[in-house]
């Protein structure tokens, strides 16, 4: 960030007063401007015992297999956004169960919300953003072609915990330490 948005100036980067963290503060308005994690929104979509994956047809993890998910918008609720972005991805029709995973990429600024859905029909297809949409059973998914520690999270937790699903989100994060080496975070149930 190089200008203010709030009236053009150039920033400075300082912890202001109060707070505990540098932040970028206009040097004519002294508007500080926050930065804050994005939301990524999505569904782990099921039938009977089988679940949706979108084969990645764009960057980053290209070839790769995700859930349907993305960054929410603003003016959205996070089950619509879920819903948004399954459409958008599979062309997939679902109903939302719950919220099944809560995971934290802190070293990024990122956090996931992925609600367990349940696929409506079976008449879905790849979006722009797939190049294939694929039912697999729990047996046969691809573990080694998943494209994110968030998704791998949700799929394996899932999986373990199937068919005695929790109504309680799974929680979860991933963090990198100062040699940028990956560093599980918790798992847990509250």
């Amino acid at each position: 960030m190089n200008y203010c948005n709030q009236c053009g100036a150039g920033l400075r980067s300082e912890i202001p007063e109060g707070d505990d963290r540098l932040r970028y503060v206009c040097t004519s308005c002294e508007w500080i401007h926050y930065e804050n994690p994005r939301i990524i929104v999505g569904c782990l979509p099921v039938w009977e015992e089988e679940i949706l994956l979108c084969r990645r047809s764009i960057e980053p993890r290209r070839g790769y297999w995700t859930l349907p998910c993305g960054f929410m918008e603003n003016g959205e609720r996070v089950e619509d956004g879920a819903l948004r972005e399954t459409l958008e991805e599979a062309n997939a029709r679902v109903e939302i169960e719950n919220l099944h995973t809560l995971y934290s990429v802190v070293h990024v600024n990122q956090v996931y919300l992925i609600f367990l859905a349940r696929l409506v029909d079976l008449e879905f297809f790849p979006g722009y953003e797939s190049l294939e949409t694929v039912l697999f059973k729990h047996d046969q998914i691809p573990w080694e072609e998943i494209a994110f520690s968030s998704v791998r999270f949700c799929l394996e937790n899932y999986v373990k915990d199937f068919p005695n699903l929790s109504p309680q989100p799974i929680r979860g994060s991933l963090v990198r330490n100062r040699s940028n080496t990956p560093r599980p975070g918790f798992n847990s149930k509250p």
